[in-house]
């Protein structure tokens, strides 16, 4: 007996061949599937194994008639679900080279329902909080291909400084001796902490001694040994900005942490909100706000270092507080107070991510419990690109290279402004005045997760904006400009107004 295009409930099988029917290809079992819906429940498995990278983009589907065969339902069954991932943009047919993944489906934010801590009661009814810090693997899409990647967090890699690095690296090799080679302090070599506490005053206002300065590997593994400390310390909850990094937030997540959000306007992040979350501890972006590019002014940094004389605490995320264009530097908050604010940056957006090299300067009662941690977690960072860091901050090569790739930014957020204008009419754009992105909104109600799929199935990358909200708010695009060339950039801006246009 047949099944129907729909699926129908037949799961006969031959006199001969009693068997559980089942597939090699993606160890497809139908014991797993309901009595009805064939079609639908092997259109989930397949979506499924786009997501999650058992299909890369690339790879082929079976034929549908050996799928089909293997499964022992009707060729209808097969055609029906490979249809529907060709009508979603996931997957193409090209003839005799079969079916093709061409595109991963981004996932949509579902509500998000908090959990309580064992013995915690419930919160009393308030704003309906954000998406669950687990609905988008970030790992994955960044793994995703894509012909134009528009991605926001990634500076200009091709300017990455190979002549002065191999030229440092060289000097650095030369003078080691061999008890450089092994274990070092924890904390990071004196040297590259004792450049950094220069860099940070000369560059950030802040004032510190080398001795204040732990070395991490990024600002990811600062947040990380800032959640075991302060979770050890009893703390449960640490606020944060909404919108605000989704990834962030699924850090925090991941070490047991609630996120209550504050809401972030024209000004930065809301105070008086922040103190009504009855959060102890708050993690901020106040140099150049992500991803809505505000910066905190002057009023509401007093009211957060009257928050912080109470006994709050910031954890500031400077993260690209270097690339600005536009408008005058803006201190960091470590410079104001440093026995309330922990200071975490890097290099990533300097240089380069894959480095994975920061600092951590945590206020004087975290920092015993923030070494041991990081001692625990890796022994230290390893010693030779510290050194090399060193060197170039201290001989004014990485200055050199700042002025470099602020001039290369500012040309690609000119031409971002300029394909937004042209191909997104009536979008909004948003801080522009320094960062690596801009944020884009639009007043016509639509799903921003729906426009950057379609973009992706076109070969362009982007992130929505409801992936960073907790609250509902008007739709729109966060665009990474630095890392892709202005030919890229008007193209992938143009392929999104395509997209906009079908999808309206």
């Amino acid at each position: 007996m047949s099944r129907s295009k729909g699926g129908s409930t037949d799961r006969s099988t031959t006199g001969a061949d009693r068997s559980t029917p089942g597939a090699d290809f993606l160890q497809l079992d139908l014991t797993d599937a309901p009595v009805g819906g064939l079609a639908d429940w092997l259109t989930r498995q397949l979506r499924q194994a786009v997501l999650d990278g058992r299909l890369p983009v690339g790879g082929r589907l079976p034929p549908t008639r050996a799928l089909a065969a293997e499964l022992r339902v009707s060729r209808g069954v097969v055609t029906e679900a490979y249809q529907r991932l060709t009508e979603d943009g996931q997957v193409v047919g090209r003839g005799r080279a079969g079916t093709v993944v061409v595109a991963a489906p981004i996932p949509a934010v579902p509500p998000y329902e908090p959990a309580v801590p064992p013995g915690r009661p419930a919160s009393p009814p308030g704003p309906p909080p954000g998406p669950p810090t687990g609905a988008v693997d970030f790992g994955a899409l960044r793994a995703l291909p894509a012909r134009i990647d528009l991605s926001p967090g990634v500076p200009d890699l091709a300017a990455f400084p190979r002549t002065a690095w191999l030229r440092a690296e060289r000097s650095v090799l030369g003078g080691l001796s061999p008890a450089d080679f092994g274990y070092g302090d924890p904390r990071g070599a004196p040297v590259f902490r004792a450049a950094v506490a220069a860099w940070l005053a000369r560059n950030r206002g802040i004032r510190a001694d080398p001795d204040e300065v732990v070395v991490v590997a990024g600002v990811a593994q600062a947040f990380a040994l800032l959640a075991r400390v302060l979770r050890d310390e009893g703390v449960t909850d640490v606020a944060v900005e909404d919108p605000g990094s989704l990834g962030t937030r699924q850090q925090l997540a991941n070490w047991g942490l609630a996120t209550p959000p504050v809401p972030v306007d024209a000004h930065g992040v809301r105070v008086d909100d922040l103190v009504a979350t009855g959060a102890p501890a708050v993690l901020l972006t106040p140099a150049h706000q992500f991803p809505t590019g505000v910066v905190l002014d002057g009023r509401r940094r007093r009211e957060l270092m009257r928050w912080v004389d109470g006994g709050g605490l910031v954890i500031e995320d400077d993260y690209d507080a270097e690339h600005r264009y536009d408008r005058p530097p803006v201190p960091a908050l470590r410079s104001l107070r440093a026995d309330g604010v922990a200071y975490a940056g890097s290099v990533s957006k300097l240089l380069a991510p894959a480095l994975r090299t920061g600092w951590l300067l945590p206020p004087a009662r975290y920092r015993d419990a923030v070494v041991a941690a990081k001692r625990d977690a890796d022994l230290g960072n390893a010693v030779l690109p510290q050194l090399v860091l060193a060197s170039l901050m201290g001989n004014g090569d990485l200055e050199r290279h700042l002025r470099l790739v602020r001039r290369r930014h500012r040309e690609r957020r000119d031409a971002t402004i300029g394909a937004v204008r042209r191909h997104l009419p009536g979008a909004r754009v948003h801080g522009a005045a320094a960062g690596l992105h801009l944020t884009v909104t639009f007043g016509t109600p639509f799903s921003d997760v729906d426009l950057v799929t379609a973009a992706l199935a076109r070969g362009v990358k982007a992130h929505p904006l409801s992936w960073h909200r907790h609250r509902p708010g008007d739709p729109g695009l966060v665009l990474g400009y630095a890392a892709a060339t202005a030919g890229d950039i008007a193209e992938g801006v143009a392929v999104l107004g395509e997209a906009l246009r079908d999808l309206v």
